[in-house]
């Protein structure tokens, strides 16, 4: 009930604003939590319309109006990146056919300062128009796309801001077409105009995907708030169906906080693009295939997939390291923490789907399980720690290769275990009272609700030694900025679980690569650090031709290869930049380390008492 009162005095505020405070900042959406210590002045009248008259062209066309005007000059600025998707884009290399004119028609002279800066001499005038063309054309999640069946905006990629008036509000028209007829976005729509809506400040706007076109439509309601699902291709599992696991997801996420922080939310979901989507305040956008949902085992996937973006709106957007806002769009904005924005929210998926009864517990073992063995079983394990692995993103994360598996890691993986272990550790250690749960209870509370700003890392660490009454060193300094062999035995045991650790040999023999077929031909993918492979000299990029004098080919490599033994010689016929080379190792046998997890036979009472609430209860 407490949440209900919340949400009507909510939609009973803003039933009541104005246009003029809707410029100004309202409840939900328009209270930016990035909008905070900042400089205050005179602010401008900001209007943008956007629009696609030839979507096959694949251009939008801006036009940004902008009064109120009094210095000489305006930079206009670009963003470099867009939040949630740690990567410099460079997003002004798609700007052309820039120009500007006084409220007289006059064109107005403007050079270039930087890669994404536009400087415009006013010469007096007060009132300013400016017109550009955005190319739009690569797939991508953090990157805008038109054609006549989908305009996909991100917004950091297509809207200009005047230098120093980040927080000022804006008013965006978009002019659809009968190729693109409806809009769907997190932005509030305007009561008076038609496809027009309101932003508290760029960030905000920012903050909101864009989505224009025909997709079907599916709606819902949790205690009273609407959420749209836009999708172009849900295949054919039943709408009912989606209808209720999305539900079931919004309601065990919000079970976990107790509070709803936004007044509707929509799902963007468009087909192909090889996946990837990105959080928001009060939607999400994502690339998927309605193929894969033709599997139970696909269907859940996709679900871990909807779960993990909409819980972000909570660890991330509102529960956050300070560093990531308010936002500086020229470069990059460095942080250790992703294990937990990130990491953390992975482990919070896979709880989230087993509290809404969408995974059994022999399920939820398994993801544990196998996001354990994908980061204990490569090499970069041992190399880059998960701080260190936060911190890199920018020059990695997006931009791996055929040595990432041995010199780093995912800051999702080693953060989804670390969260693991703070959870079932702040449980031991008061004997159930508090979990992780009550620690992001905390964190959105204090810091998002209350100092209206994101957490320091030290605050990170106190709060949650705090929760635990203990100290945290051998996670935080040990596990999460170090290295170090973790001690998963231990861990597992607070909750009556027994996990194995020892390495089990396979069928088989080990070569030490991974292999992909490229126009017909067998290519080495990767070299495994330290493995035969490696010390006898194969390389990435190296082509396979033959095994003891046999041809090799894609589709007969495998079968090749299994009539060989651990300890047996091979001559491997290579071909590198052109030159042949014949290659001799020893095969080793293929070992894993399963990381299988199992109740114990007899749990203490503490134990059972955590496993029990652990899985089913926030």
């Amino acid at each position: 009930m407490r949440l209900n009162k919340r949400i009507k005095i909510k939609r009973l505020i803003f039933s009541i604003t104005s246009f003029l405070l809707s410029l100004i900042v309202v409840s939900g959406l328009f209270s930016s939590p990035l909008a905070f210590d900042q400089p205050q002045r005179a602010r401008l009248e900001i209007i943008f319309t956007l629009s696609m008259d030839k979507p096959t062209t694949h251009y939008f066309h801006v036009n940004l109006e902008i009064r109120g005007l009094k210095a000489g000059y305006v930079d206009l600025k670009l963003p470099n990146w867009t939040p949630g998707y740690y990567r410099i884009m460079d997003y002004a290399r798609q700007v052309i056919n820039f120009s500007a004119k006084d409220d007289r028609g006059n064109f107005l002279h403007w050079a270039k300062k930087a890669k994404n800066i536009w400087r415009i001499k006013t010469e007096g005038a007060s009132k300013i128009s400016i017109d550009y063309d955005v190319y739009a054309f690569n797939v991508s999640i953090a990157e805008s796309f038109l054609d006549d069946r989908r305009a996909y905006i991100v917004p950091a990629s297509v809207f200009m801001y005047p230098d120093g008036y980040l927080h000022n509000p804006i008013k965006l028209k978009i002019i659809t077409n009968e190729y693109l007829p409806q809009i769907f976005c997190g932005l509030d729509e305007a009561s008076q105009e038609i496809n027009t809506f309101y932003a508290s400040d760029f960030d905000i706007l920012y903050d909101c995907p864009i989505y224009v076109g025909s997709p079907e439509v599916l709606t819902f309601e949790v205690m009273g708030v609407p959420h749209r699902i836009a999708a172009e291709d849900l295949g054919q599992v039943p709408r009912s169906k989606i209808l209720n696991d999305f539900q079931k997801i919004v309601e065990t996420s919000v079970a976990i906080i107790k509070d709803f922080p936004y007044r509707h939310y929509t799902f963007i979901l468009m087909d192909g693009g090889g996946g990837g989507g990105l959080e928001h305040l009060n939607s999400m956008a994502a690339y998927m295939n309605a193929s894969f949902l033709q599997t139970p085992g696909g269907y859940k996937n996709w679900l871990a997939f909807i779960a993990h973006e909409y819980f972000h709106h909570y660890n991330v957007k509102r529960i956050r390291p300070k560093v990531l806002g308010p936002f500086n769009y020229d470069q990059e904005n460095y942080t250790r923490m992703l294990w937990v924005s990130e990491g953390i929210t992975v482990y919070y998926e896979y709880l989230i789907l087993k509290r809404a009864g969408l995974l059994t517990n022999e399920e939820f073992f398994d993801r544990i399980s196998r996001t354990i063995a994908n980061y204990e079983n490569i090499p970069g394990s041992k190399i880059q720690s998960a701080t260190e692995s936060s911190f890199d993103t920018w020059i990695r994360f997006f931009a791996r290769n055929e040595e990432s598996m041995n010199i780093g890691i995912s800051y999702y993986d080693k953060g989804a275990i670390l969260g693991l272990l703070l959870d079932l550790k702040i449980r031991h250690e008061t004997k159930n009272k508090k979990s992780l749960d009550d620690l992001m209870r905390l964190l959105y509370e204090k810091y998002y609700k209350k100092l209206n700003r994101g957490w320091t890392d030290e605050e990170f660490r106190a709060e949650c030694e705090a929760m635990a009454g203990c100290s945290l060193a051998e996670i935080f300094e040990d596990y999460a900025a170090s290295t170090k062999e973790i001690d998963y035995p231990k861990y597992f045991a607070y909750a009556g679980l027994e996990i194995d650790t020892f390495w089990h040999e396979l069928p088989g023999v080990d070569l030490g690569i991974t292999t992909q077929s490229t126009e017909g031909n067998l290519i080495i993918s990767s070299v495994r650090r330290d493995s035969r492979a490696q010390q006898a000299g194969l390389s990435a990029r190296d082509e396979i031709i033959a095994l003891d004098g046999v041809r090799v080919r894609p589709q007969n490599f495998d079968y090749l290869l299994s009539k060989y033994k651990p300890g047996d010689k091979i001559k491997i016929l290579i071909s590198r930049r052109n030159k042949i080379k014949e290659i001799e190792l020893i095969l080793d046998p293929r070992k894993e380390r399963p990381f299988h997890l199992k109740p114990m036979a007899q749990p203490d009472p503490l134990q059972k008492q955590i496993f029990e609430t652990w899985l089913s209860s926030s």
